[in-house]
C-alpha cells in the first residue's frame, strides 16, 4: 500500500509493523483511496490500520476540500471523507464530493458524538459511515471494499436502466420514422424493409411514408444527414409534417418547399440537411412523377427488366432552398414495381474500397437476384444480403427500402 502526504514527500511503502510477520493473504484488486482528513494523526492511523489488512490500497491524503478538488474529477475508487474540514463541513461538503465523483464510493468519518451525521450522510448518498475511535483495520478494510463493490453494482444497474430506456426510445423513434403507410383505397400494394447498419447501435434518420389522396399516391423516402437522436427526431418531424401536408391537400409541387421550411425551423444545427425522393403515382394515367433532392433515384422493375430512372437531382433539402425541384415523368404500367431505398445501400463497397456499389451496381445486383426467381416479397432481404457480400460484411449505414407495385406483390 502506498500513501502520499500533502508535504509531497513522495510515495512510501506502508507495511506491517516492524518485527511482525507478513500474513499470507489472497491477492485482491487494488483499491484507490482518496483520504480527505485534516487531522494528520487520524490520517496516519488510517494508513496503519489498512497496512495490516489484505486490502491492497493506494492512499492519497489531502487535508482540505480545496486540496481534494483536483483529485475528484474522474476519480474511481473510494473517498474516505471527514465531515468536518477547515474549509467545508456537514452535508454540504458531502454533496459537493458526491457531485464531483459520480463513479466513486464515498465513506464518511464522524466523531463519537456526531454519529447522527453519519446516518444522515448515508441517507444523502454516502455508501457507509465510520466512527473515529471505534474502527479497527478489518472493519475499515471491509467497509471500503464493500462500498467500492456496491458502488460498482449501483453503477452497472444504472447503466443497464439507461440502456433499456435508450432501447425503448430507439423503438419509438423507429416507429415514427417507419410508419404504417396509408394506402387503404389505393390499387397499389407495398412492401417495406429496414435493416440497421453496423456503425451504430442507435437509430438513424432514414424515413419513408406513403399516402393516397384524391386518386394519387404520394411516396417519400429520405435520410437526415448524420446519426443520433437529433437526426432521428428531425426525420420523424419531417415524415409527420409531410404526411400532414399531403392529407391537408397541399399541391404536390408545393410539398417539398413547405417541408424545407419545416426542416430549417426544426433542425438542431444549421448544417443539418436531408436527402429525399418524392414520387407521385397517377395509376389512371400509369405515370410516376419523381422529384429528387440529393437522393438516389428509385429503380423501376417492369416486364422483367430493371431500369434506372435518370431523374435530375437537386441539392438536398435544407442546403439551397428553392421554390420547387425538377420533375421527371416516367411510365408506370400495371404490373410494374418501383423500388425506393436510402443511400446506405448504394454506399456499400463493391468488392472493397475505394469503389462504391452506386446505383448501377445496385441495378446489377437486383437483376441477378430476380434472375434466380426471387419473389418480390423476398427481394429486399436478398438484395441487402448480396450487397453485404459485395461489401465484405454488414453495411456501415442503415438501409430502408419501400417497394410499390401496381397490382399484387408476387
Amino acid at each position: 500500500m502506498t500513501a502520499t502526504d500533502p508535504e509531497n514527500t513522495g510515495p512510501r511503502k506502508a507495511g506491517p509493523a516492524d518485527g511482525a510477520a507478513v500474513s499470507a493473504h489472497v491477492s485482491v484488486e487494488p483499491a484507490d483511496i482518496l483520504l480527505i482528513e485534516d487531522d494528520a494523526q487520524d490520517a496516519f492511523l488510517v494508513e496503519e490500520l489498512l497496512a495490516d489488512t489484505p486490502l491492497d490500497s493506494r492512499i492519497t491524503w489531502v487535508p482540505t476540500l480545496g486540496d481534494a478538488r483536483k483529485h475528484l474529477t474522474g476519480f474511481r475508487g473510494c473517498v474516505l471523507l471527514d465531515l468536518n474540514l477547515p474549509d467545508a463541513s456537514g452535508l454540504g461538503l458531502l454533496r459537493e464530493v458526491l457531485t464531483a465523483v459520480e463513479s466513486a464510493a464515498v465513506v464518511v468519518l464522524t466523531g463519537l458524538h456526531d454519529e447522527h451525521e453519519g446516518i444522515a450522510a448515508v441517507a444523502a448518498g454516502a455508501q457507509d459511515y465510520l466512527v473515529k475511535g471505534q474502527v479497527d483495520g478489518s472493519l475499515l478494510a471491509r467497509s471500503l471494499r464493500y462500498s467500492i463493490e456496491r458502488q460498482r453494482a449501483d453503477e452497472n444497474a444504472r447503466q443497464l436502466r439507461e440502456a433499456e430506456m435508450y432501447a425503448r426510445e430507439n423503438m419509438r423513434l423507429e416507429r415514427g420514422l417507419l410508419p404504417q403507410v396509408l394506402l387503404d383505397s389505393s390499387p397499389l400494394s407495398h412492401l417495406s424493409f429496414y435493416r440497421p447498419g453496423r456503425k451504430r447501435a442507435i437509430v438513424g434518420g432514414d424515413f419513408f411514408d406513403a399516402v393516397q389522396k384524391d386518386g394519387t399516391t404520394h411516396i417519400v423516402i429520405g435520410d437526415v444527414s448524420g446519426h443520433g437522436p437529433d437526426e432521428a427526431a428531425l426525420g420523424v418531424s419531417l415524415r409527420i409534417a409531410w404526411r400532414a401536408l399531403v392529407m391537408g391537400g397541399v399541391a404536390e409541387e408545393r410539398l417539398l418547399p413547405a417541408l424545407e421550411e419545416i426542416l430549417i425551423s426544426e433542425r438542431a444545427q444549421e448544417e443539418m440537411y436531408a436527402t429525399l425522393c418524392q414520387t407521385s403515382l397517377d395509376v389512371e394515367r400509369e405515370q410516376a412523377r419523381i422529384r429528387l433532392l440529393g437522393h438516389p433515384p428509385p429503380l423501376l422493375i417492369t416486364s422483367g427488366e430493371v431500369k434506372e430512372i435518370l431523374a435530375v437531382p437537386r441539392p438536398p433539402l435544407g442546403v439551397f432552398p428553392e421554390d420547387e425541384s425538377d420533375v421527371e415523368e416516367v411510365a408506370f404500367p400495371r404490373g410494374s414495381t418501383l423500388l425506393f431505398y436510402t443511400d446506405g445501400l448504394v454506399d456499400a463497397f463493391d468488392g472493397g474500397p475505394p469503389d462504391r456499389l452506386e446505383v448501377h451496381g445496385l441495378r446489377r445486383i437486383l437483376i441477378d437476384v430476380l434472375d434466380r426467381g426471387t419473389s418480390l416479397t423476398d427481394l429486399p432481404g436478398q438484395v441487402v444480403d448480396e450487397a453485404e457480400r459485395h461489401n465484405g460484411g454488414p453495411l456501415q449505414d442503415d438501409v430502408a427500402m419501400l417497394l410499390m407495385t401496381y397490382g399484387e406483390q408476387a
